[in-house]
């Protein structure tokens, strides 16, 4: 049997999923430490503080990138019986739909027409769903292969606000943390903007305001909770 080869879609939506894993696992981890670090300036605490943070979250990224994939796709499913059941009943209403549509473009009557026929009897099915739903009925994204890509890279993020909090000099790794933090919230800002076809400029200072808000609030909260505690 051949195997079914996965399509570029499919492949952006995984990717999509590694980004996002990875930017909240950055951000996540980074509150975390930093909120700690605010609260007291025993490194072994803190580094438990971020592995229980990165445990936590990895696990619940994947799932929750599973529910979200499933509940999608089940979407999905429910729209292609639909259109089955209209093409069965009413092929003549979806194939004037598409041609309508296709006329909205702006071409003429006569090759909307000729452009619908073709399409129609190619695959009524697939040309139905894509202009009423927006999505190729082959392209299923893996709710298995995003929960996978978000379990991989929710960690892999989290390593880098864990190991510059636990191992740079004391005296520095407050603001060494903060500035590496925002570096890398600003690459996968960059990245996630080319994947979703965003504003790039717009997305990394989404992504780079977002990462110094939290840094700064938990890292308060924590610089609050050490002073209470000790006095």
């Amino acid at each position: 049997m051949k195997k079914k080869k996965t399509s570029l879609a499919q492949k952006i939506n995984i990717l999509r999923a590694s980004v996002m894993g990875s930017n909240d696992g950055i951000l996540s981890v980074a509150g975390i430490v930093i909120g700690v670090a605010g609260a007291t300036t025993d490194s072994f605490s803190i580094f438990i503080s971020g592995i229980a943070g990165m445990i936590a979250g990895t696990v619940s990224m994947a799932m929750g990138e599973y529910v979200s994939v499933n509940t999608e796709k089940d979407s999905q499913r429910r729209a292609v019986m639909r259109q089955k059941n209209a093409l069965k009943n009413n092929y003549d209403d979806e194939f004037n739909f598409v041609k309508n549509k296709y006329k909205s473009t702006g071409i003429s009557e006569e090759l909307a027409n000729k452009a619908t026929k073709e399409m129609m009897n190619k695959d009524a099915l697939v040309t139905t769903v894509r202009e009423r739903f927006g999505f190729n009925v082959s392209e299923f994204t893996s709710p298995y292969a995003a929960a996978i890509a978000s379990m991989i890279s929710f960690p892999t993020g989290s390593i880098l606000p864990l190991l510059a909090i636990t191992l740079l000099p004391s005296k520095i790794k407050i603001i060494a943390t903060f500035i590496a933090v925002i570096i890398a919230l600003a690459i996968t800002g960059y990245v996630a903007a080319i994947l979703s076809h965003a504003n790039r400029g717009r997305s990394v200072a989404r992504n780079v305001i977002s990462g110094m808000l939290t840094m700064i609030v938990t890292y308060l909260i924590g610089l609050l909770v050490g002073i209470i505690s000790n006095g």
